[in-house]
């Protein structure tokens, strides 16, 4: 090992204890390798700027710089990561980051705004163009936004789908809950409506009936994840099923949740099932 290389190695090996530390909740141990990390990398003649961001990134989520300038170092890592691997898995986490911190700073544009930037033209990839659209079909319904809140909730439903079967499984619960209040027949299908999106200027308070057929995939799929195992005090995937199952007539729906009658806990539905 020359004499050259060897800084950068030690880098790199610390870099590795440093995830190993973070997945197993060693914050404190982390927090101090970390910044030691951070020393010997500004002392480096070929800087590795990608993991430098990384674990600014992590120190600012972990609470180890001021609160007052946690937006200001996330903002710094998405601009450090634009610029020297764009469209990198770590460049969309570091977007998700920003923008949870704008929802949380209670600026809901600017999250809007910077989950935005998490696309496939931009080279992301599916599970965090998922993600993205998942906390922008939130924000959207937590203003009333509701056409626009659907669209991208049931994006994130089919972008999660493979990978994160789970989280595809909440899209499909939050956008059931929202499409059950207004049913049209005669309404376009959700990825029709993808289809004729186009941009505007705001946000604003829009509603749109939704599509049987659409509300019979988001059943299938939460009930496809919530039959393997119905326990349980509190199982709001099966009760969307039921209400599903009684506003669409869909008997099938409800008589598969009662076949596993003697295994459900949540005394809500057990009393839905005796009526």
């Amino acid at each position: 090992m020359s004499k050259e290389t060897a800084p950068i190695e030690k880098t790199t090996s610390d870099s590795l204890l440093f995830q190993t530390l973070l997945s197993e909740g060693n914050t404190e141990k982390a927090l101090i390798l970390s910044e030691k990390i951070l020393e010997r990398s500004r002392n480096l003649g070929d800087r590795d700027f990608e993991s430098e961001a990384w674990i600014r990134m992590e120190r600012a989520l972990l609470g180890a710089i001021a609160p007052e300038n946690v937006g200001n170092e996330l903002r710094w890592c998405v601009d450090r990561l634009a610029s020297v691997n764009p469209g990198s898995p770590l460049h969309g986490l570091a977007l998700l980051n920003l923008a949870s911190w704008h929802r949380n700073s209670n600026e809901r544009m600017m999250a809007l705004v910077t989950l935005a930037d998490i696309s496939s033209d931009a080279g992301h990839p599916v599970d965090l163009i998922g993600l993205s659209r998942l906390e922008s079909g939130r924000i959207l319904a937590s203003i009333g936004d509701l056409e626009p809140a659907m669209r991208h909730l049931w994006m994130a439903m089919r972008g999660l789908s493979s990978d994160m079967p789970a989280e595809a499984v909440v899209c499909a619960m939050e956008w059931l809950d929202m499409a059950l209040d207004d049913i049209d027949p005669n309404s376009p299908t959700m990825d029709e409506r993808i289809v004729d999106a186009r941009p505007r200027e705001t946000p604003g308070m829009t509603t749109t009936p939704s599509n049987p057929s659409d509300i019979k995939e988001s059943v299938e799929i939460i009930l496809s994840n919530a039959l393997k195992d119905v326990s349980g005090l509190k199982r709001d995937d099966l009760g969307l099923v039921l209400d599903a199952s009684e506003t669409l007539e869909e008997t099938q729906w409800r008589e598969a949740i009662e076949e596993r009658r003697s295994e459900i806990q949540d005394p809500r539905l057990i009393d839905v099932l005796q009526s």
